[in-house]
């Protein structure tokens, strides 16, 4: 029996195969982007976070779009490898022309994603980004973008995107603009119901 130490101690049967095996490593990208960021401890002290340099936005894009480049070198199909292709485009005009602030949504908005349950999941479903099956993972973290296709991902796959993007990977839906809704009032219609109540 193979395993690391833990897995023989606790008689814990390694899988068949392994999930995921293309999922991005993004916790450099994770370092970067919390180092980076403003955060509560930083405005309690009094030191003001103006936002990342151009140099630190730069390395922040080149991380992400650096493991794209990985997922590039073995994409299953010509859909993968053209969403993975577009999506190192964009990062590597960022990479030329930083932005003064990252335009991605918070790790809030992330955690408040719709979850997709695993028997939703139809056996083909795939992540666009690491182009795995959901289903090969015990258990699928899957989320649905507030986009106009609302397409699902891997919350592992698409979270360090929309951290720095903000936009659905796929059609490019702006995802931090919030939804304003317009109630119309006709005044007209008011006065008459306030007639109608005393008439």
């Amino acid at each position: 029996m193979s395993g690391n130490p833990y897995e023989v101690e606790h008689n814990i049967k390694a899988p068949a195969h392994a999930p995921h095996r293309r999922r991005p490593d993004m916790s450099s990208f994770t370092s970067h982007l919390h180092q980076i960021s403003p955060d509560a401890d930083r405005r309690a002290h009094g030191r003001s976070h103006t936002g990342p340099t151009p140099v630190d936005a730069a390395a922040l894009f080149r991380l992400l779009q650096d493991q794209f480049a990985v997922l590039l070198t073995d994409a299953p199909n010509a859909e993968n490898q053209s969403l993975l292709q577009s999506l190192m485009t964009t990062l590597e005009q960022d990479i030329g022309s930083p932005p003064d602030t990252i335009p991605g949504v918070s790790q809030e908005y992330l955690d408040n994603l719709d979850r997709v349950p695993r028997k939703q999941l139809k056996k083909d479903d795939s992540c666009p980004i690491c182009a795995e099956p959901f289903l090969d993972d015990q258990y699928p973290l899957v989320v649905e973008l507030p986009c106009n296709g609302h397409h699902h991902f891997d919350l592992e796959c698409v979270g360090p995107w929309l951290l720095s993007k903000g936009s659905c990977p796929m059609c490019r839906h702006d995802l931090t603009k919030k939804k304003v809704v317009e109630i119309q009032k006709d005044d007209e219609e008011d006065e008459d119901d306030m007639d109608g109540l005393y008439g």
